[in-house]
């Protein structure tokens, strides 16, 4: 069944996900999304995680590898001192040039360039940094016995349904303060209201 249904994706017949019986889904999963073949290796011997993992690497954009190092090479203090370094040469610059207009001119392009391209390098690296956490909560939350599977992709839901769920824990937060006032214990994992 799966062979089929792969063979289906790769014609472009099936557009959305199978209802597979659980058998099923692991070949199903293997098949589609860890090609035995990669890079001329051979990698059906390979664990499912490694395979996945490879291909994952292997796709990264080059934005999102170019914004990562700007990133992380604009944030060291080198660079920081170089800035401040060209700003004081600008306003050593400033009696030479007459505080001219053009001389103004040319920090406040400057800076307003820096600026507007940072801004994009910034938000990529923030955005990546913000998923990466999302999907390790999620996967804490999936991992922990007991824990609510539906708190899992919290993010994407509505600012009313979010509210919802702050009030809840809002109320267990407020429950739990007034038992350590009356000298209680607020450790366990009671159920939010």
């Amino acid at each position: 069944m799966a062979s089929r249904f792969v063979t289906d994706i790769k014609q472009g017949a099936g557009k959305s996900s199978p209802r597979l019986p659980a058998d099923d889904k692991a070949c199903w999963v293997r098949e589609c999304y860890c090609s035995p073949i990669v890079g001329g290796r051979d990698m059906t011997s390979e664990p499912l995680t490694q395979t996945l993992t490879r291909e994952i690497t292997m796709r990264i954009a080059w934005y999102s590898s170019f914004a990562k190092e700007s990133a992380h090479f604009c944030g060291r203090p080198r660079v920081f001192v170089l800035a401040v370094l060209i700003i004081v040469l600008w306003i050593v610059t400033g009696p030479i040039f007459g505080f001219s207009d053009t001389w103004q001119l040319v920090i406040n392009t400057g800076t307003t360039i820096v600026t507007f391209l940072m801004v994009f390098l910034i938000q990529n690296t923030q955005n990546r940094d913000t998923q990466a956490i999302q999907v390790k909560l999620d996967e804490l939350i999936r991992a922990t016995n007991g824990a609510h599977n539906a708190l899992l992709d919290l993010e994407e839901l509505d600012e009313e349904v979010l509210d919802a769920f702050r009030r809840r824990y809002q109320a267990l937060a407020s429950s739990a303060r007034a038992e350590l006032v009356r000298g209680l214990v607020d450790t366990g994992t009671p159920e939010p209201g």
